[in-house]
């Protein structure tokens, strides 16, 4: 190298060190330089979500978006334990009206049966007004100034906030009204409305009412067109328009821009729950015809991807491939941090902003991680404010105390950062088709396969092995948290230990006596064949066979030969939909704190092959739906516990299900995230969460510092080697 050569290089080295230094940033910062120091949540989402129309989404990533962003009349408390009930766009929590079939008034105690009409009247804020959006944007003359668009008017159109005009307008109960028709509408097929035709008056004829139109536009398109009955025309180009207002909803009324009722067939309490869902949130006629433009399902601006909501935060990014960005709702209406809660909820700090303004963050970022390590470390680096626990992260992050109380690691506690648990209202269980010839029916033999079988399939092991001990066996359908929940000791799969007063997993020698009194002795039948049992599961992960073999491996112990089908999700829910299977692995999520929405899944009125619903089991007991239909729509009472133990009874010797476990989740959050309390029926709990931004950048920047080792070293060899030459020049003169 040339002498001019290693002046340059340790110019260039100089400057680049000089350069690094004062950005004062760390060099894998995954954000924008405008971010720092920003009020914004930074979380992960691991797949884009499928749906984003309210009247759609039923899961809980689409949920954890959508709760944001819409609001419901009512909302569980962030802080109350059990899971109550709160006004969120509603001035107060209805009380509802019961009326008899010759329309006088009842107590509120009324039997269900004496009940032919269950009213509803809910009255909402006033002063509370819509995200600033295009659909709402008007002409001078009033008009909506995006409602009929050209391929020329939406160039460089890409998402909602493209358009430079934006409108708003107060909520009124008329929304309410037009989304409850939505979930009517054929083109949307929302997943609750077989549901929701059992109760609310009218819904069902107003839905065939609603199909019919579809089915005659489309007959009379073809028509025009000359197309066959077996084609289709181009719905996305030029959408089918419906009136909603065409046929009369009897049970929905109008009492005035403030005020609506919703009509029940029924006395149904858990109708309450509902209208905490997304389903009942509002939605202006407005955005739905500002969506329904063919121009723009063209570009794929949808309602199903951005919604239009009256919540604290509202969609600004939609890159469903990288990352979601919600921010403040520059129209947000008053909402204060509740002021009450569990005793010891002031203890741990989590009513230090009582009564303070919300949201309290401008902006929430969701970054798509698909993969576990890279979203893992990022945690670690403070990139992400909070993260679930994997399988191989768990000892890295969790150590179990002398007591049996999960606490984080000491390398967590030095990062400041916090673990937080709770028992999902969740149940994961496998199921047996009660329709297959071999493992379902209801003959004392065939329960005694089924009892042996849940013996064998040690779920406290599975638990163990598969998520690190995060789960509670379960007895019966119903989890923690809900009404019943611990009237249950199943007394087929469990024997009851008095010296340790808990209940004891039954020998696998008893299970092989079940077996044998099944009429399969070591598994084999009276003809000495080996009893097969198909496994039918979409579990296509890198991680699923594992679990599978364990599986395989439980059943052999009873000498019986599991023969696994695992096909994709789609071919799974086929066959499910079909009663094409003998067992699966199956799991519900509560979406009400009621027994009811977990005995439903066992219900012979839900069974899915011959009717479409959620009893995956294809279960059906004149005695339990007996029970079922008294239980339903009972207030809680010991009447109805009694019944509930009952049902538990009649299910546990039945044996549809193994029951599996309760879900316990684990989450971790660095220092600088306030307010977090888990609460699993409350999905708008992003508006309560405080950053301390100046302590997470701070500690992003000691935990990321800048490495100039490798730099100065460099330079310093440079340097060295090019002493003898400067020396050299020095004395020649030069």
């Amino acid at each position: 190298m040339s002498l001019s050569s290693h002046f340059k290089a340790i110019k260039i080295l100089t400057l680049l060190a000089v350069l690094v230094a004062a950005s004062g940033c760390t060099p894998d910062n995954p954000y924008r330089s405008s971010e720092r120091g920003g009020n914004i949540f930074y979380t992960t989402f691991i797949e884009p979500p499928k749906h984003l129309d309210p009247a759609r989404a039923y899961s809980e990533d689409e949920y954890s978006l959508i709760a944001q962003i819409y609001e419901p009349p009512f909302q569980y408390h962030y802080l109350a334990r059990p899971y109550t009930l709160v006004p969120l766009s509603a001035e107060s929590m209805p009380v509802p009206a019961y009326f008899d079939k010759s329309g006088r008034r009842l107590p509120e105690d009324a039997a269900p049966d004496r009940v032919s009409r269950a009213v509803y009247e809910i009255r909402i804020k006033k002063d509370v007004r819509y995200e600033p959006h295009p659909a709402l944007a008007k002409n001078p003359d009033g008009s909506l100034k995006y409602l009929k668009l050209k391929e020329d008017n939406v160039r460089g159109i890409n998402e909602t906030k493209d358009f430079p005009a934006k409108g708003t307008r107060e909520l009124r109960s008329d929304d309410f009204i037009y989304e409850i028709a939505r979930l009517a509408d054929p083109r949307i097929e929302s997943p609750v409305l077989p549901i929701l035709e059992k109760y609310i008056l009218g819904l069902k004829e107003y839905s065939d009412a609603l199909r019919g139109d579809l089915e005659k536009i489309r007959v009379e398109r073809k028509k025009k067109a000359g197309l066959s009955y077996n084609q289709t025309t181009d719905e996305l180009e030029n959408p089918i328009i419906l009136d909603y207002k065409k046929y009369g909803l009897p049970g929905v009324e109008r009492v005035d821009n403030y005020t609506y009722r919703v009509i029940l067939k029924t006395k149904y309490p858990q109708f309450i729950y509902w209208l905490a869902m997304p389903f009942f949130a509002p939605v202006p006629e407005e955005a739905d015809l500002f969506y329904r433009q063919g121009v723009l399902a063209d570009k794929n601006i949808t309602l199903d991807r951005f919604p239009v909501g009256t919540g604290p935060y509202s969609m600004d990014t939609y890159n469903p491939n990288m990352e979601i960005i919600l921010s403040k709702n520059l129209n947000f209406h008053d909402e204060y941090y509740p002021d009450t809660g569990e005793p010891s909820d002031r203890g741990q700090g989590l009513l230090i902003d009582a009564g303070k303004k919300l949201p309290f963050m401008d902006s929430i970022v969701f970054k798509l991680e698909k993969e576990a390590i890279p979203r893992w470390n990022k945690f670690l680096q403070g990139y992400y404010d909070n993260s679930g626990i994997t399988s191989e992260s768990f000892d890295q992050a969790v150590t179990i105390s002398v007591a049996g109380r999960a606490e984080v690691t000491e390398a967590m506690k030095e990062k400041g950062i916090s673990l937080l648990t709770s028992v999902r209202p969740a149940t994961y269980y496998a199921g047996f088709n009660m329709l297959d010839d071999v493992v379902g029916g209801y003959a004392p033999e065939r329960d005694r396969l089924r009892q042996a079988i849940s013996i064998a399939l040690d779920y406290e092991e599975y638990i163990e092995i598969f998520n690190n001990g995060r789960g509670i066996p379960a007895m019966s359908p119903i989890p923690p948290g809900i009404f019943g929940y611990g009237a249950a000791n199943n007394p087929y799969v469990y024997n009851w230990d008095a010296s340790k007063k808990r209940p004891v997993r039954k020998s696998i020698e008893e299970a092989r006596k079940l077996l044998a009194e099944a009429g399969y002795p070591e598994g084999r039948d009276r003809e000495g064949k080996p009893l097969v049992i198909t496994f039918d599961n979409p579990w296509t992960g890198a991680d699923s066979a594992q679990m599978i073999n364990w599986y395989i491996k439980k059943f052999s112990l009873l000498g019986i030969q599991l023969e696994n089908r695992t096909t994709d999700y789609n071919r799974f829910q086929e066959k499910m939909m079909k009663g094409n299977f003998q067992f699966f692995p199956w799991g519900w999520n509560a979406d009400y704190p009621d027994p009811e929405n977990f005995f439903f899944l066992l219900y012979g009125g839900n069974a899915k092959a011959k009717y479409g619903g959620e009893n995956a089991a294809n279960y059906s007991s004149a005695a339990f739906d007996a029970l079922f239909k008294k239980m339903e729509n009972m207030d809680n009472s010991p009447e109805r516990l009694a019944i509930i133990k009952e049902m538990n009874s009649t299910v546990q010797k039945d044996s549809p299900w193994v029951w599996g476990f309760h879900p316990v989740a684990f989450g971790l959050y660095h220092r600088w995230v306030k307010n977090v309390k888990p609460n699993p029926m409350a999905n708008n709990n992003m508006k309560y969460i405080r950053i301390d931004a100046a302590v997470r950048e701070r500690l992003r920047y000691a935990w990321n510092r800048p490495n100039y080792t490798p730099l100065v070293a460099i330079a310093a060899i440079i340097i060295i080697g090019a002493l003898p030459a400067i020396i050299r020049r020095k004395r020649s003169g030069r």
